[in-house]
């Protein structure tokens, strides 16, 4: 269930991070087909917040709007990878995963999740910068640094600032299929879906050749996904020996083309499960699947449902609205 979303404000919030999660979540589409959630501002501390860089955002929701929220989201604020939290706050989002709610973190958002207890024992993600800091912090909390996001149901947290996009939109496929997540990124003018992690952004030596090589190779690979796909063709096709291309692909995506592939096959059969009634043997097929039990297995693995059931949660779920 999605429905009710609550945003926690907590002092110094960047507005930025916050405006993701009111751009998904808080803009009403239902003209376009699209869902609408009853979508709130909390306030954790007082009913005025500042934010950076000076403005302030008043709100009349104080913590206990949590406890009729679905999702909660924690927006990165300055110092939270220092700072201390409300207790109230904290008990508040324990209780909320308790009966049963998600929680979403941006960026250093993570550190109130680690706070609250919610982190150990599970994977999670923060920026890059401040990976170490919350391992550190919380040695119980299984630190990935190098992914955009981590789904450990309940709880998501993402890397830095635009990689919070990320989190939304894939929690939006996950629970309301990808027709509505893609009709939600085309408005904001923003991937549906972004294969590999942080490693594109972290400080490197910049890359001098080959980098449209390599997007050439996967456009070409997007167009043929129902072919046998090789990293000797892929490399081909960027003009590069299979070696230099495994290394400058994973350089530039942070994955490797074997995962990238696998993604986008998933991807595409999540497209056609709802917007056609093709058997599973010809989606498989169309989506270069040896047969229907190679496609569920992947499906299963990668989304832990089954083709069948995710067409019965999600076919039509934009009928009579406009694809494209």
């Amino acid at each position: 269930m999605l429905e009710n979303v609550a945003a926690v404000l907590l002092e110094n919030v960047h507005p930025f991070e916050l405006g993701v999660i009111c751009e998904v979540f808080g803009i009403d589409r239902r003209e376009e087909g699209l869902p609408a959630y009853d979508f709130a501002l909390v306030a954790a501390e007082s009913s005025s917040v500042r934010a950076v860089p000076g403005f302030t955002i008043s709100t009349p929701y104080g913590l206990d709007r949590l406890e009729d929220a679905d999702l909660i989201a924690i927006p990165v604020g300055d110092d939270f990878h220092t700072r201390d939290f409300p207790p109230a706050l904290l008990e508040a989002l324990r209780q909320a995963v308790a009966r049963g709610a998600r929680v979403v973190s941006v960026c250093v958002g993570a550190f109130v999740l680690g706070a609250a207890g919610l982190l150990d024992g599970r994977r999670c993600t923060t920026h890059w910068r401040y990976a170490d800091a919350l391992a550190e912090r919380f040695p119980k909390a299984g630190v990935e640094p190098g992914v955009l996001y981590v789904d450990e149901d309940p709880i998501l947290t993402s890397a830095g600032t635009s990689a919070g996009i990320d989190a939304c939109l894939h929690l939006v496929r996950k629970l309301q299929g990808s027709d509505v997540a893609n009709a939600i990124a085309r408005r904001m003018v923003v991937p549906p879906h972004r294969e590999g992690g942080q490693a594109q952004y972290i400080e490197r030596p910049v890359a001098h050749c080959g980098e449209d090589g390599v997007r050439e190779a996967l456009v070409w690979a997007e167009m043929n996904l129902d072919q046998e796909i090789s990293v000797e063709q892929l490399s081909a096709r960027a003009c590069m020996s299979p070696r230099t291309f495994a290394r400058r692909f994973r350089t530039e995506t942070g994955t490797t083309p074997y995962r990238w592939l696998l993604a986008q096959r998933v991807l595409s059969a999540q497209r056609l499960l709802e917007n056609t009634d093709e058997t599973m043997e010809a989606i498989a097929a169309r989506t270069g699947f040896a047969n229907a039990a190679a496609l569920r297995y992947q499906f299963v693995r990668s989304l832990n449902t089954t083709p069948h059931a995710y067409r019965r949660a999600f076919r039509g779920r934009l009928s009579g609205t406009t694809r494209q």
